[in-house]
């Protein structure tokens, strides 16, 4: 293979291929053909007019919760067309009316109001703005869900976050057990529903028993494609049962104006960065494929930049790297040939060398399709390496709880190619869209 280089510098940059002579070709050459489409332009994209769930429920005056006394779970995405925030509405309508109660907040994962990185949460205290006492439930299990509810005197729990579409992003496991819990408790629970910006369609692996965790805690496959009050749904009719006992009280106040074709750049939905590193709804394209570098100790997955899970590299790699996956012509996307500096989290202040993934075509775009051919093209570098979790010797491979099972990894350490690997998972996939279909709401 070609040779690979060690610890980049930026003058060795240059001599793996940038410069002039390449920006020569890019703005001189003259067979159309050759030339990768553009990324899609978020400003000529339609803007669909949506309602989200909150929008309908101050529309409508609160009705929905008239009476109650409600706890609620949310972070900063939890917003109406206005950017106000639900519990700041609800805080005002209290106050004015008299016509319901608030018992308190529940902050998940980056905390209520968002002052947390990856991995932390705010801690229990006074919301400054309210006066509400919020109460930390990252990481918190159904049992202390459970203790939660009754310090807030909760009887009705009213969800709002922005999901993003995957099955290691951490919101909806907040879903999950606070949705047992209120069912264990005889609580109802209402979901002021969402668009999911990476849309309706279903892909990659299923998850596995074995390899669950608080990135994937129940069998639904990498990219669930549905919205979060369909996903409520869905946990309330295959899981909950089993697992509470009962299926909890829930009512979905559903968007108004989205289809499942619809992408998070497609509608006037106002986006609010679910998570520090998730700063545009591009990067919930992305994030259920390219999410899974996390699991590579040799890859960056962007965290440290301005463009995480679109910025992918490390100092043992080089241009090649974009080459061989342009030429693989994956449907919907691009791949710029990137430098780039962490200032935290993998290599802070290395130079890496990777790709930049430019969606061309957000339709056609498969985003775990996309990630395996990174992968399998990456696993070539003599530098390659997956990430090895120290405190878990059963299971020490991060990518097998990213995935779902070993199968992804050992079928790439093996030289399988994409097509093979993602033929491997068609028929779990194809048998969870299936179980997924009577939980829907929106037109497929």
């Amino acid at each position: 293979m070609d040779r690979v280089p060690g610890r980049l510098s930026r003058r060795s940059v240059l001599a793996l291929g940038g410069g002039a002579a390449v920006n020569a070709i890019a703005c001189g050459g003259t067979d159309a053909d050759s030339v990768s489409p553009a990324p899609d332009d978020p400003s000529l994209r339609p803007r669909f007019q949506v309602r989200t769930g909150l929008d309908r429920l101050v529309e409508g005056g609160f009705a929905a919760l008239a009476g109650q006394r409600i706890s609620v779970i949310s972070n900063p995405t939890g917003v109406n067309g206005r950017y106000s925030h639900l519990v700041d509405l609800l805080h005002a309508h209290a106050q004015d009316t008299g016509g319901l109660t608030i018992g308190g907040v529940f902050g998940p994962e980056h905390g209520f109001r968002g002052s947390a990185q990856a991995g932390d949460a705010e801690g229990t205290g006074i919301d400054a703005r309210t006066g509400l006492t919020v109460y930390d439930a990252y990481n918190a299990s159904q049992a202390t869900w459970e203790s939660l509810y009754e310090r807030a005197g909760a009887q009705t729990l009213v969800f709002d976050i922005q999901d993003v579409g995957s099955r290691f992003y951490t919101y909806i496991w907040t879903l999950y057990d606070s949705m047992a819990a209120a069912a264990r408790r005889g609580l109802r629970y209402v979901v002021l529903d969402r668009p999911n910006p990476a849309g309706g369609k279903a892909y990659g692996p299923m998850m596995t028993s074995r390899f669950t965790t608080a990135v994937g805690k129940k069998e639904i496959v990498q990219q669930h494609g549905m919205t979060i009050g369909e996903l409520a749904r869905f946990f309330n009719g295959e899981f909950l049962p089993a697992e509470a006992g009962r299926p909890v009280e829930l009512e979905v106040i559903e968007c108004s104006g989205w289809a499942a074709n619809m992408m998070g750049g497609d509608t006037d939905v106002p986006w609010v960065m679910p998570s520090p590193n998730m700063p545009t709804p591009d990067t919930a394209l992305l994030y259920p494929g390219t999410g899974m570098f996390e699991g590579v100790s040799s890859l960056s997955e962007g965290r440290g930049t301005t463009r995480p899970f679109e910025l992918i590299g490390g100092p043992g790699f080089d241009y090649h790297w974009s080459d061989r996956l342009n030429a693989a012509n994956l449907p919907g996307v691009a791949f710029r040939e990137a430098y780039f500096t962490p200032t935290f989290n993998k290599f802070v202040n290395t130079l890496c060398a990777g790709v930049e993934v430019k969606v061309t075509n957000s339709q056609v775009f498969d985003p775990i399709r996309t990630a395996v051919a990174m992968l399998v093209e990456a696993r070539k570098y003599p530098a390659f390496a997956w990430r090895a979790d120290s405190w878990d010797s059963a299971r020490p491979h991060w990518i097998d709880k990213l995935s779902g099972s070993e199968r992804l990894r050992t079928m790439i350490d093996a030289g399988a190619s994409t097509d093979d690997i993602i033929g491997a998972w068609q028929e779990e996939l194809a048998a969870f869209d299936a179980q997924r279909r009577p939980y829907l709401l929106y037109p497929r």
